[in-house]
């Protein structure tokens, strides 16, 4: 469970989404596909696609499964009925969550999703009743040349259009094996419409681009203390993440540090 900090909860909850999408190719096709969608289908000029390009590639996916899913993503495939949807709801203890699906069954997964609410003490809501607590950003995982400082590096990160940035610690350097944990990384927050041109500009100044995606933050937290609810919400988390058709999770919970380590 996460932290207090914003990029802790963001963190926690795309390296478990990750161990998921490592067994399951049809996540890494929706991945690539909902890049697409959103930037369109040439790597070169939209970063998310990219990266997810790279991820997929890496988690096994054949590449005719990769462009399959590309050009489904920019419309170029006739007879693919794939939509986007949201749900948003109340885990144990009162947190908010917020679910991001593409989906060619409406129907099966959202009656998917109500039974995980409903067997781990939540309540799946009504469109808008969470959405309001998540605001959506542009995230980018960043590496430095050695040689550069911290000031030279925060110039460029502005330079480049970035709003803010964010050194990780050792257990957040990376999201998978490719970056040891001694090699420093930066996250950094951008406005969701300036992603591919913050990635261009921190390129340009010989930065390198390890991911690029949008996510979604909070500042309204709440904060889960009761022993019974962390255990149903950590559930529910999983449950939700395991479904094929879930792209991402928001949440706003919290635990306090000393029920981090409990078992």
């Amino acid at each position: 469970m996460a932290g207090h900090s914003k990029w802790a909860n963001i963190k926690h909850r795309k390296a478990a989404k990750d161990a998921k999408k490592g067994k399951n190719f049809a996540q890494f096709s929706r991945e690539v596909m909902m890049a697409a969608k959103i930037g369109g289908d040439n790597p070169d000029a939209n970063f998310r696609l990219r990266t997810a390009i790279d991820r997929a590639k890496a988690g096994g996916l054949p590449n005719d499964t990769i462009n399959r899913a590309i050009a489904k993503g920019a419309g170029n495939l006739d007879g693919d009925d794939t939509v986007d949807m949201t749900y948003e709801g109340y885990g144990p203890g009162g947190a908010a969550v917020f679910i991001e699906a593409m989906t060619d069954n409406k129907n099966r997964t959202a009656g998917d999703i109500r039974s995980y609410f409903n067997k781990y003490d939540g309540n799946l809501g009504s469109d808008g009743c969470v959405a309001w607590m998540f605001e959506e950003r542009g995230l980018i995982v960043a590496r430095p040349p050695e040689s550069m400082d911290d000031d030279t590096l925060m110039l460029s990160v502005v330079e480049a259009g970035g709003d803010a940035m964010t050194k990780l610690g050792p257990d957040d350097n990376g999201f998978d094996d490719t970056w040891p944990p001694s090699i420093l990384a930066y996250a950094i927050d951008t406005d969701p419409s300036a992603l591919n041109a913050v990635c261009d500009g921190l390129t340009a100044h010989g930065i390198k681009v390890h991911s690029a995606e949008m996510t979604r933050v909070t500042d309204n937290e709440t904060e889960l203390t009761d022993a019974n609810h962390i255990t149903q919400f950590e559930k529910l988390m999983d449950a939700i993440e395991s479904h094929d058709d879930v792209q991402s999770v928001y949440t706003n919970a919290s635990v306090a540090d000393d029920n981090d380590n409990q078992d």
